[in-house]
């Protein structure tokens, strides 16, 4: 009876047991958001076969995030590979100095062949163990010996030396980013000239219809300026020594790589500028066409230009604080998403467009109808526009601006100072539609962008 017993409990222990991944040499790496066994087995040169063999997947679909797959062929690595993503000023120098990895693997694992594949939102395999191992960054000053350095560090030249792959003692260069292992560092951006102590790129990738957030801290009497894609960098003081601008995303710009410069103008009016290519990925949240009513094509570009002279200044001040606040009482209802591609036809030509906002509809017999100021500000704007209908648009401050369109009923005078979460207005159907709402929409820099993503962040 016992053997019986022992019998139905092995037997039942092989039925309900659970798959147990082969057991394969190599190094394990941690399934990212938006992962898929190709794109893994893709970045790293394997085969998907092998891919599934070694970590005993049956189903190339069942792949989550955190999961953790031993990547075959890499059997000389070992521990835990992470992704890191390439900030600002990164370059493989700096990288080989920063995570102490021999340029030789770095390259293999991430198959680098040319250090423009370094692009700021780019992100690279980095072994766990060796990642991030120094982070305290020095700079020589002219005249300065490693000698000294290493005396301010608690170190020693030759650690100094070894660390930073220099060729001797002698070989540190004013300007250069070292690495010490002990010590306090003056956190200076790797890479980066002397006119900027740090530079930052928030948020990345950067997305279509997004805000950029570049915080630089320059050195003393430095004046910052710059550009992204196209447009010029304005730069205000946040108050701790740093600066920082921010800047729309155009979301119709194809998702690639684009250049990002900083330029610098120091105190004797001599200039610095660094430039490095960042990643912008594809941002839109409908990209459906959708069809809509015709109208003049005219009238559009001459209230888009008038709008655009409206919210072409930056005002020193900044108005709103913390994240903004939603436009309309809840419950709510989105019925058009910003970004959104849209066309229609008139007098026999199709025109195409995106959709410059996001859109409040009237959901319901009770759906509230007051609109409220997203930011604090200042009304600059109160009037009729042929497609936008009744709009309000209000200044809060560094170059960003809202506009709430198709209002029945103003509340709001130009000139007026509002604070978040004011009611400002009522939901209408004034200008071009086809039933009320509120078309709400946000400029930053002269450029629309997707307010939703100022409800989920605080710029800066």
């Amino acid at each position: 009876m016992r053997n019986k017993f022992l019998l139905i409990v092995v037997i039942m222990s092989m039925l309900f047991a659970q798959p147990v991944a082969a057991q394969a040499n190599g190094p394990v790496y941690i399934v990212q958001s938006g992962d898929t066994l190709s794109s893994i087995a893709a970045r790293f040169g394997v085969s998907i076969d092998d891919l599934m063999s070694a970590n005993g997947i049956a189903d190339p679909n069942l792949l989550s995030a955190g999961q953790q797959l031993v990547i075959p062929g890499l059997e000389e690595i070992s521990g835990v590979l992470n992704t890191e993503v390439i900030g600002f000023g990164d370059s493989l120098h700096n990288l080989f100095r920063r995570t102490q990895i021999e340029p030789a693997l770095l390259k293999r694992l991430n198959h680098l062949v040319s250090p423009s594949e370094l692009f700021v939102g780019a992100s690279l395999i980095v072994p766990e163990a060796n990642a991030s191992a120094l982070s305290t960054h020095v700079t020589p000053k002219t005249g300065e010996s490693l000698l000294e350095i290493a005396v301010r560090q608690g170190s020693d030249p030759w650690t100094l030396a070894a660390v930073n792959d220099l060729a001797g003692t002698w070989d540190g260069l004013p300007g250069d980013v070292l690495y010490s292992p002990t010590g306090a560092g003056e956190q200076t951006t790797g890479g980066l000239p002397s006119a900027f102590t740090s530079a930052e790129v928030k948020n990345l990738p950067l997305k279509q219809g997004g805000t950029a957030e570049i915080i630089v801290r320059p050195a003393s009497g430095v004046t910052l300026g710059g550009s992204l894609v196209d447009q010029p960098l304005h730069f205000s003081d946040m108050g701790d020594g740093s600066q920082v601008a921010l800047q729309g995303v155009y979301v119709q710009l194809e998702p690639g790589v684009y250049p990002l410069r900083l330029d610098a103008t120091l105190p004797d009016g001599s200039t610095q500028s660094f430039e490095q290519m960042v990643l912008i990925a594809f941002g839109i949240r409908n990209p459906n066409v959708q069809t809509v009513p015709p109208m003049d094509p005219s009238v559009i570009t001459l209230e888009n230009e008038q709008v655009a002279s409206i919210v072409s200044t930056s005002t020193s001040v900044r108005y709103w604080q913390d994240k903004f606040v939603l436009p309309v009482g809840k419950p709510y209802c989105i019925t058009e998403w910003f970004g959104t591609p849209r066309t229609y036809t008139y007098n026999g030509s199709e025109y195409g467009y995106f959709h410059s906002g996001v859109d409040y509809g009237v959901c319901s017999e009770t759906n509230p109808l007051d609109i409220y100021a997203a930011a604090s500000g200042k009304v600059i704007f109160v009037g009729l526009l042929a497609i936008r209908g009744n709009t309000t648009i209000v200044d809060n401050g560094w170059g960003v601006y809202t506009l709430y369109g198709h209002q029945s009923e103003f509340y709001v005078t130009v000139g007026q100072d509002v604070q978040a979460g004011d009611v400002i207005g009522q939901i209408g159907k004034t200008g071009h539609v086809t039933g009320p709402h509120l078309h709400w929409e946000m400029w930053v820099s002269g450029v629309q962008v997707n307010p939703l993503g100022w409800l989920d962040t605080a710029f800066p």
